[in-house]
């Protein structure tokens, strides 16, 4: 089987847990924003420990390999500033404003429409960003181990544990 069916796979398994998980409702992403609901934060929490720790054991074991992206702040503050103005004003995020598109929620086709916009938009001025935006604070490619000069699973570990912990606390808190 080729990588692309594994995407495929993935993809509808991770869409099925979203629709799962109810993080597809408008409701709980408006929640989500105003820290008034935690389920979203703790299915994208819970997706990145099982990313996490499922892709540094498949390096470990020697299965698979890791490809790091150079980090390069203009990039990552300004994707994310759009990135959020983008979830507040619609209620959705990318990934759930497909889900919430495919449940029958017509008002998220604007999220669509959005991102298709922006990639395009992008696209466009990607060769002028490629000059400017794009090299402001480039770190190359680095990692959090690597930038403490620690083994990965020094990070993972307390991670897990932490996240563990919140996960708790805000099980009691009621959110």
């Amino acid at each position: 089987m080729n990588q692309l069916f594994y995407g495929l796979i993935t993809g509808f398994l991770f869409g099925f847990l979203l629709q799962k998980g109810r993080v597809l409702r408008y409701d709980k992403q408006v929640g989500a924003l105003l820290l008034k609901d935690m389920t979203i934060i703790k299915f994208m929490l819970t997706s990145v420990l099982v990313a996490m720790v499922g892709t540094h054991l498949l390096v470990d074991l020697g299965l698979a390999k890791l490809s790091i992206k150079p980090t390069i702040m203009g990039g990552n503050i300004i994707g994310g500033l759009l990135f959020g103005l983008g979830w507040g004003a619609l209620g959705y995020c990318p990934g759930t404003s497909i889900g919430a598109v495919a449940e029958g929620r017509y008002d998220a086709l604007w999220g669509v429409a959005g991102m298709l916009f922006g990639a395009a938009l992008y696209a466009e001025a990607f060769p002028a960003m490629k000059a400017s935006v794009l090299t402001w604070g480039n770190f190359g490619k680095i990692t959090l181990p690597q930038l403490l000069g620690v083994n990965h699973w020094f990070m993972i570990v307390p991670f897990v544990l932490g996240t563990l912990f919140l996960f708790r606390w805000i099980e009691k808190k009621g959110l």
